[in-house]
C-alpha cells in the first residue's frame, strides 16, 4: 500500500491512499487529519480498504510524505563509497544530524536554490518512516517498528555545510530537499533495494541499500537509545558516492534542472529546481 500527503484542490491538506489512477481521501473517508495522526492511531491497516478514487492525480499537489514529523534524523557517511570521495573515514557509530520539515517539499514541488549559494548538491536517499513508537529498541525488532519507505533527495548547500564541523546550516535551508512521492508500506527487507539518482536524465548516483556501513535495523536501535522514536518519526538513512560536490568539474544544482530519485518498490521522487524568489 502507498500512503501520501497531498493538498486538496481546495488547498486544504489531507492524507490518503496512492491508486493506480489518483488518491482515496483518508481524511475524509476516516477522519484522520494526517498520516502521522494515521500512524499514532494505529489505523494503518483501515486505509488499505479505501479503493475509490476522489482525486485524480493532476487535481492534487504532493506534500512531503509526514508533513508534521517529531523529528527528521539524517545519518551522514553511510556508504563507503561516499566516505571515501569525501575524504573522510569510517566511524565506529553513525553521524547523526537533524532537519526540520520546513526544508522539505513534496513529489513534483520546486526545490529551491539559496540566494546565499550556487553549490547546491543533491543527495538520493532512503527514508524510513517510524510507524510504531520506541526506545532501547533492539535491531534484531527494529523493522517491526518501520511503517513504511519513501524516497528522499537530501538537498545540501556544500558551502554552508562546511562553515563548521555540524552540518546542519547546509542541511536545513527552506525547500531545499524533498520527500515522497509516498510512504509504501509493502517493503520487507530495506536492505534489498536499488537507489538511483538522475540529473536531467543523467545518472548521477547508482547504488544498493545493502552497502550502508550502519544498515536500517542498527540506525533504529542507535537512534533509540539516544531518544524515543515517535510515530511518523523520519530517518533519511545516507548517501551513495556520486555527489555534485566531489565531481570534476562540481555538478551543482541550478534552476531549471529536475531532480528524481528513484528506489526499486517505491518509486520516482521527481521535483524541478527553482531559484529563490
Amino acid at each position: 500500500m502507498r500512503l501520501l500527503s497531498f493538498i486538496r484542490p481546495d488547498g486544504t491538506p489531507a492524507c490518503g491512499v496512492a491508486l493506480a489512477d489518483g488518491v482515496a481521501d483518508i481524511t475524509a473517508r476516516l477522519g484522520i487529519s494526517s498520516l502521522r495522526a494515521l500512524l499514532e492511531a494505529g489505523r494503518v491497516a483501515e486505509a488499505g480498504g479505501l479503493t475509490n478514487v476522489d482525486f485524480p492525480y493532476a487535481a492534487i499537489r504532493f506534500a512531503p510524505v509526514i508533513p508534521n514529523p517529531d523529528k527528521i534524523i539524517c545519518v551522514g557517511l553511510n556508504y563507503h563509497d561516499h566516505v571515501q570521495e569525501t575524504g573522510n573515514t569510517v566511524t565506529p557509530h553513525p553521524a547523526l544530524f537533524v532537519r526540520f520539515p520546513a526544508s522539505q517539499v513534496g513529489h513534483g514541488e520546486p526545490l529551491i536554490r539559496p540566494h546565499a549559494s550556487e553549490k547546491y548538491d543533491y543527495e538520493g536517499e532512503l527514508a524510513v518512516i517510524i510507524g510504531r513508537g520506541g526506545r532501547h529498541i533492539p535491531a534484531s525488532e527494529a523493522l517491526a517498528h518501520v511503517a513504511g519507505y519513501a524516497c528522499y533527495n537530501e538537498g545540501s548547500i556544500r558551502d554552508w555545510q562546511r562553515h563548521t564541523g555540524q552540518f546542519l546550516a547546509g542541511k536545513s535551508f527552506d525547500r531545499s530537499g524533498s520527500f515522497g512521492p509516498w510512504m509504501e508500506t509493502s517493503i520487507t527487507d530495506p536492505a534489498a533495494l536499488t537507489l538511483e539518482t538522475r540529473l536531467n536524465g543523467q545518472v548521477v548516483q547508482h547504488s544498493l541499500t545493502s552497502l550502508m556501513i550502519t544498515p536500517v535495523p542498527e540506525q533504529i536501535a542507535y537512534i533509540s537509545t539516544i531518544m524515543p522514536l515517535l510515530p511518523g518519526d523520519v530517518i533519511v538513512s545516507g548517501t551513495p558516492g556520486g555527489v555534485g560536490a566531489r565531481r570534476t568539474p562540481p555538478l551543482w544544482m541550478k534552476p531549471g534542472d529536475v531532480a528524481e530519485v528513484e528506489i526499486s518498490g517505491i518509486g520516482i521522487l521527481r521535483n524541478p529546481v527553482e531559484q529563490e524568489a
